[in-house]
């Protein structure tokens, strides 16, 4: 089993982004399942070039993609993402798109085909402070998750894949007061994710 595990790039004036160093320090295999861990741009147009690429060819058995949520206190697995990109913030590219399609033609929306309310019971299970969300926004997040999602479906595949929102780490919130979660926290929820789905 395969399980393609993604964090993304510092952006917004960060000097690091928690989904990747989380994702950068989980171990290579767990439960048997081989993990590849990639990181992505914090931009529209590299994750929707990037992502079909990286999944076409991995052919992963479970897709896990992270990300940061400044301002959220705990985990929070994401339901679905939308067919559109809307940003008042540009992303690493300079690019801010207003109300425009990820992709033209494909469907509104897609549902986590992950197993979100197991994993999530998981979590707190673990003590890791965690809960649904129905939105992953409008950002490059959410154009990850659709990304993601509208590839598989395109290509008749049976991979699971979803979304999951990490906060900021102790070490961005040093300076100014905001929610966050300890590093190796973020860590542990992504493999209980893992562990999680790829029981599923």
């Amino acid at each position: 089993m395969k399980v393609l595990v993604t964090g993304f790039e510092p952006f917004g004036g960060e000097e690091m982004n928690p989904s990747w160093e989380a994702v950068r320090a989980l171990p290579d295999e767990i439960d048997g399942a081989v993990l590849v861990k990639r990181q992505l741009p914090v931009t529209f147009r590299g994750v929707k070039e990037i992502l079909p690429k990286l999944v076409v060819k991995e052919r992963p058995d479970v897709v896990v993609l992270t990300g940061q949520a400044g301002g959220r206190p705990n985990i929070t697995v994401e339901r679905v993402a939308i067919n559109v990109m809307d940003s008042r913030m540009a992303d690493n590219e300079g690019f801010a798109p207003e109300d425009e399609p990820v992709f033209e033609g494909a469907p509104v929306a897609y549902f986590s085909t992950l197993p979100i309310k197991a994993i999530v019971r998981a979590m707190r299970d673990e003590g890791i402070p965690a809960s649904v969300s129905n939105t992953a926004g409008t950002y490059v997040c959410n154009t990850a998750m659709f990304t993601a999602l509208h590839t598989i479906a395109v290509a008749g595949m049976e991979t699971r894949a979803g979304f999951i929102h990490v906060p900021f780490s102790h070490e961005q919130a040093l300076d100014k007061p905001r929610p966050s979660m300890a590093l190796e926290t973020i860590k542990r929820a992504i493999e209980v994710a893992i562990r999680t789905s790829i029981g599923a």
